[in-house]
């Protein structure tokens, strides 16, 4: 079965920098699952726009990632650029493509923006589909006076209140976190630098001025020319032909005409398809028509499937710093909570157990969910050590870039400390599960349970020494001891269920 995917395409008030988007993206790629497939970059706009894709925890990892290192490196009170933003990591749309509904994106989106506010201290506010309030659906709302008017408001008028997140002011600005429908990205360029026609041009194709519907549209003036920066929200209602037609018919009111139109990042295959039939008079065009398309329908899917499992493993093992011992500590956690509950599901529905079912049952579903987490620990914690190399690379120049680079280190390897104690944690209540599995269930699957058990101790001992490295270049020694404490005490709970296992082992399967 094909994993669920989900789009993410997080626009970053960067464009100018190569450098910082470097930084952003790699932070992106350090995510296992997590496909990065374009970066767009216009340096008038100041601004980048971001697409990857891939299973829902992983693409939800990689955006918290690349919002951090956007934060870090993206001061907006130097920044400057033709368009409107009021965040580092000005919007994060998330979009789903395969096997995933728009509840799903509303619930990463959610999740996520209260993630960026406690972790980050950054202001967010959820848009579109993940709006909590009507007025905050249209970004254009969100983002009006941009981060300047946001700046001076946030904190004094209730109003500016965001969803998570500190109602203060930072460097780092606001980011609109949301989920929607497939977006694409339209410009269209004029023959002549004429900002006012461009502006009313803009104001006549747009939704709220009483264009059409599913357009948003600015007039700009960008390198020398006057522009016309569409966003078509629904392109099945409103396709680009159509804005391009209106775009065209109002510049020739001004004396101006069409010289290109620009797309933005990606755009659904159908849509372009679409415009090329109109454009073409194709009334009877059938997709099936195009080459490409019957040759994807003639190949099937399963001819070379590539497991997950595979996958990380070539991950693993590829020369990169992550995934690491961490990820892999998670991987092997994953994998006891998983025999933990195959063990339960082979005890229900069957005579000798019926006492137990009922403990099974809940069995199972704990571990499903230790199960879940620890999976999406493994993007988790690659993540964490792509924050840690972010910080490492901020400038150091100056007194003040020193002490912004050295409070980014502190925070970023305390959070990659604290990411697999949490894996260290789950371990251990997976592998209590495993014990709890070998000591009432099934005696025909008591290897498997104990499997489970031996698999939960190595995740124990592999995140134990991702904990104390990064514990060691801590400078608050009294946090490191806290890290170090609690290590001690999961140790001491994993050893006092070793014991039981060793007891069930040789009680109940004549293992001892």
């Amino acid at each position: 079965m094909p994993q669920p995917l989900v789009e993410c395409i997080p626009n970053f008030s960067e464009g100018r920098r190569p450098e910082v988007v470097e930084h952003i993206l790699a932070a992106i790629r350090a995510v296992p699952g997590a496909a990065l497939l374009d970066s767009s970059s216009d340096p008038d706009h100041n601004r980048t726009v971001v697409t990857f894709v891939g299973p829902p925890a992983a693409v939800e990892q990689a955006a918290f990632a690349a919002i951090a290192v956007a934060a870090q490196l993206i001061n907006l009170d130097q920044h400057s650029g033709e368009h409107p933003r009021i965040g580092a990591a000005d919007v994060v749309p998330f979009v789903p493509i395969r096997d995933a509904t728009m509840a799903d994106c509303v619930e990463i989106a959610r999740r996520l923006g209260k993630r960026v506010g406690e972790e980050l201290g950054i202001a967010v506010y959820l848009y579109e589909k993940a709006a909590t309030r009507p007025e905050r659906e249209n970004l254009a709302d969100v983002r009006r006076g941009e981060y300047e008017g946001w700046k001076a408001e946030i904190g004094v008028n209730p109003a500016r209140d965001p969803d998570f997140g500190p109602a203060r002011a930072t460097p780092a600005g606001a980011t609109v976190i949301g989920a929607r429908s497939p977006l694409i990205a339209w410009n269209i360029y004029l023959d002549r630098p004429d900002l006012a026609a461009a502006e009313r041009i803009g104001k006549a194709v747009r939704h709220r001025s009483g264009g059409l519907r599913y357009v948003k549209a600015l007039g700009l003036l960008v390198e020398g020319q006057a522009q016309i920066s569409m966003n078509l929200t629904d392109y099945r209602r409103t396709p680009i032909h159509r804005a391009v037609e209106l775009v065209r018919r109002e510049a020739a009111r001004y004396g101006l005409s069409v010289t290109h139109s620009e797309l933005v990042g990606l755009a659904p295959q159908q849509a372009l398809i679409d415009s090329a039939a109109w454009y073409l008079q194709l009334d009877d065009f059938d997709p099936a028509q195009v080459l490409e398309n019957r040759l994807a329908e003639a190949q099937t899917e399963e001819a070379a499937p590539v497991e997950d499992a595979n996958r990380f493993l070539d991950d693993l093992a590829a020369g990169t710093a992550a995934p690491g011992g961490g990820s892999a500590a998670a991987y092997a956690g994953a994998m006891a909570a998983a025999l933990a509950a195959m063990v339960a599901r082979l005890t229900v529905n069957k005579k000798a157990y019926k006492d137990v079912e009922p403990r099974m049952f809940a069995l199972a579903e704990e571990a499903d969910a230790l199960r879940r987490d620890l999976t999406a620990g493994v993007a988790e914690d690659a993540a964490a050590f792509g924050e840690v190399m972010a910080a490492f690379k901020l400038p150091k120049g100056t007194e003040e870039e020193q002490a912004t680079r050295g409070t980014a280190i502190e925070k970023a390897t305390l959070h990659a400390a604290e990411v697999p104690l949490g894996a260290a944690r789950k371990a251990v209540r997976a592998m209590a599960l495993a014990v709890e599995a070998a000591e009432l269930g099934n005696t025909n699957a008591i290897s498997d349970a104990a499997s489970g058990a031996a698999l939960a101790r190595a995740s124990l001992t592999a995140a134990g020494l991702n904990v104390r490295i990064n514990a060691k270049g801590l400078q608050d020694q009294a946090k490191a001891g806290e890290l170090r404490a609690a290590l001690a005490d999961l140790a001491a709970e994993a050893a006092a269920l070793e014991a039981r296992l060793a007891a069930a082992l040789k009680e109940r399967g004549g293992l001892g």
